[in-house]
């Protein structure tokens, strides 16, 4: 789900950022990071990109079919009424 490349990425800033008097122990809290992250963003309930912009094609199509049968009944209302008043 998630592209390795990025979180090796942030595992690895994570670990830059720690205190220079831990610089022996980046390579061990980059690995920790990862494995964290990795184990955290796997829980989350979340698409891919590419999901997403599928559904939300969907989406706008099912809004427009919806617009035009709100229309089209909002039209056959009025023929209805015009018939009723004659």
């Amino acid at each position: 789900m998630f592209d390795p490349k990025s979180i090796d990425d942030i595992a690895n800033r994570l670990a830059s950022a720690m205190p220079p008097g831990l610089n022996n122990l980046k390579e061990e809290f980059e690995k920790n990071f990862h494995a964290i992250l990795q184990s955290a963003l796997g829980k989350l309930d979340l698409v891919t990109r590419e999901e997403f912009e599928v559904q939300k094609l969907v989406l706008a199509k099912t809004r427009s079919k919806l617009e035009d049968l709100e229309n089209r009944i909002t039209d056959m209302e009025r023929q209805l009424l015009n018939k009723a008043e004659m």
